[in-house]
């Protein structure tokens, strides 16, 4: 079966976690760190546990954690997201954090133009997540109101303790009066609002890890499909973050070496607005690029092999018959 949301998941979970740090969202402030250091909520590991490890001010915890209020008040932090955009939903993750979490916590965004002090002038802040109880040792998955711009936000728990991670899912709104300026872009990263929407199978490695910013830092970090042991091949599908003609493209397959595809192949197709579900079945898919062969462990460049289809606001990346790409890269215009 294609891998596309299902009901028992959380559609929001499936777009770009805003405050990834790969994404370049820093950790700008908190009121207390006590026992754990802010930078820990938006590392893109899972949460680690060292047993009997102990600092000069407590248990060693992975994640950020305040001290116990004796007081009346919240703690909070403030985190700049890496790229603007609308909050569809959080995890807040409390992960290894059972008789030391927040009772409950609360969420707010604010919409910064330049870069400023949080102080002078202070944020406008605007609450998308009223004050909701929090497990402990658990993933704390919310859906949010609002459909405002954001380019902060502020969690803030009450009334202290530790949260492992805090993950903040939503749409990117790049700013696309700056990006026409560089030429071509790559208009299905993350970053520029590109969203991987299915695929055939990802049973190794995600297909979201195809258009993460950067390079691939092993295997683990890409999209590869099991071995098929059947006719026909692997596919995903990108949905780029603005309809455009695709110029040029990048398979980038370093790190796999003995699993890379045999060959690979693009196609293009305009339906703004489809879901998943009709792209896979009913989309009328155009040949961007005949299949050519695809190197192991190598970043390879196809330009001349792209035909003139023009603007599209999808593109199937079809992999023959399967394996590993760590990034997909497709450079083009904005149609």
């Amino acid at each position: 079966m294609p891998n596309v949301p299902t009901p028992m998941q959380p559609a929001f979970l499936d777009l770009v976690d805003l405050a990834s740090q790969r994404l370049g969202t820093s950790v700008i402030a908190a009121n207390d760190e006590f026992f754990a250091p802010k930078e820990n909520l938006i590392r893109s590991d899972a949460p680690r546990w060292r047993e009997g490890e102990y600092t000069e001010r407590g248990k060693w915890m992975d994640g950020w954690e305040t001290r116990r209020r004796r007081e009346p008040g919240d703690d909070w932090c403030i985190i700049r997201l890496g790229v603007p955009g609308i909050v569809r939903g959080v995890d807040v993750e409390t992960t290894h954090f059972k008789g030391n979490h927040p009772e409950s916590c609360a969420l707010e965004i604010a919409d910064v133009a330049d870069p400023v002090s949080i102080a002078d002038p202070p944020l406008e802040w605007t609450q998308i997540l009223a004050r909701t109880a929090l497990a402990g040792d658990a993933h704390n998955v919310f859906a949010v109101e609002g459909g405002q711009r954001a380019t902060h936000v502020r969690l803030r728990i009450f009334p202290d303790g530790g949260v492992a991670r805090l993950r903040v899912y939503g749409h990117a709104l790049p700013d696309w009066t700056r990006l026409r300026l560089r030429g071509d872009v790559d208009l299905a990263a993350a970053e520029h609002g590109g969203m991987v929407v299915a695929c055939s199978d990802m049973f190794f490695g995600s297909r979201h890890n195809l258009i993460l910013p950067g390079e691939a830092l092993n295997m683990g970090d890409g999209w590869e499909t099991r071995r098929r042991r059947g006719p026909g091949h692997d596919w995903t599908i990108v949905r780029l973050g603005a309809a455009g003609v695709i110029r040029r493209a990048e398979v980038d397959t370093r790190h796999f070496k003995g699993n890379a595809p045999g060959m690979c192949s693009l196609d293009g197709a305009s339906a703004e607005g489809a879901t998943a579900e009709n792209l896979v079945t009913h989309a009328e898919w155009r040949p961007l690029m005949a299949p050519a062969a695809l190197r192991p462990d190598a970043r390879q460049t196809f330009e001349e092999e792209l035909h003139a289809i023009g603007a599209v606001t999808h593109v199937r990346f079809n992999i023959f018959p399967d394996g590993g790409v760590g990034r997909l890269r497709l450079f083009g215009r904005l149609g």
